[in-house]
């Protein structure tokens, strides 16, 4: 099947994998590990998958598994065609999320490795490159450069912010009794959009590059905190102020857009606030 924004690229031939490579022969009874599976993508992500018939395992700490200290990865990852790493770090100081990503990236796919997984897939943020004034991209970046070194057969999912974190966005410019926002573009998608895409990702061959999948279109981020607050009652003055930063980062209108042909979300930010 071919997706909007999704690369096309020779199948590779690798040596020590769990057969099938993923997307053969129209297979849906493979064995995929969501990371993070029991987070806000990851739960609609394994719901997904199992629908279409394939065994999931939602690893995360709750369920014994845990990619800091390595426990109960080798017994996740056993037979397992297919990890998905959704994982998020507990905290964003600039310390903390950079190991987070470095310790659980590295332990995961030593993990994946030796259990002869065929396809890692990892979901990042669309601009990460350009945000590295915030402590939280760097950190992605340097996951991403470890999946790239690894020698696991991978593709790298950047997804713009969720609709669901928009509220928290809009928080972070306030001031006083007003918000300010910068009225660079941003291009949110919905949660539901961005697990239908990894789903998809999931089960075709890895392309061993990146992916971007965003909202339908992009609107100024002042605009997106005005409606926001208008749905939820909330009077405040949003501010247009070029100057504001987005946690922490300088940003235009490139910096939160994805780039040329990505995949879109189907559902709009207004329908979502509807809900």
């Amino acid at each position: 099947m071919s997706l909007q924004g999704f690369p096309r690229g020779e199948r590779a031939l690798f040596g020590h994998i769990n057969s099938p490579v993923p997307g053969q022969n129209g297979r849906t009874d493979m064995k995929i590990v969501v990371i993070g599976g029991s987070g806000l993508i990851g739960t609609k992500l394994g719901a997904i998958l199992r629908k279409q018939g394939h065994e999931v395992v939602a690893a995360s700490p709750s369920t014994g598994v845990n990619t800091i200290t390595g426990e109960g990865l080798a017994a996740a990852l056993s037979g397992a065609q297919v990890v998905v790493d959704v994982a998020n770090a507990p905290s964003w100081e600039a310390r903390a999320v950079l190991e987070f990503f470095e310790t659980s990236s590295r332990n995961l796919l030593a993990a994946e490795k030796a259990a002869g997984v065929a396809h890692h897939v990892a979901l990042s943020v669309v601009g990460t490159e350009r945000l590295l004034e915030s402590a939280y991209f760097p950190a992605k970046l340097a996951q991403e450069k470890l999946i790239k070194a690894s020698g696991v057969p991978y593709t790298i999912l950047r997804a713009t912010q969720f609709f669901e974190f928009v509220g928290g966005i809009v928080e972070s410019g306030t001031d006083g009794d007003t918000i300010r926002m910068s009225p660079a573009l941003f291009q949110p998608i919905a949660a539901d959009d961005v697990a239908a895409a990894l789903a998809d990702v999931a089960v075709a061959p890895p392309v061993n590059g990146t992916i971007e999948v965003a909202g339908p279109e992009p609107i100024p981020l002042d605009k997106i905190a005005r409606q926001y607050l208008a749905v939820k009652g909330d009077k405040r003055e949003v501010i247009a102020d070029v100057h504001a930063s987005y946690f922490g980062a300088a940003i235009n209108d490139r910096s939160l857009t994805p780039g040329e042909n990505p995949r879109l979300g189907r559902i709009r930010f207004e329908s979502w606030l509807s809900q």
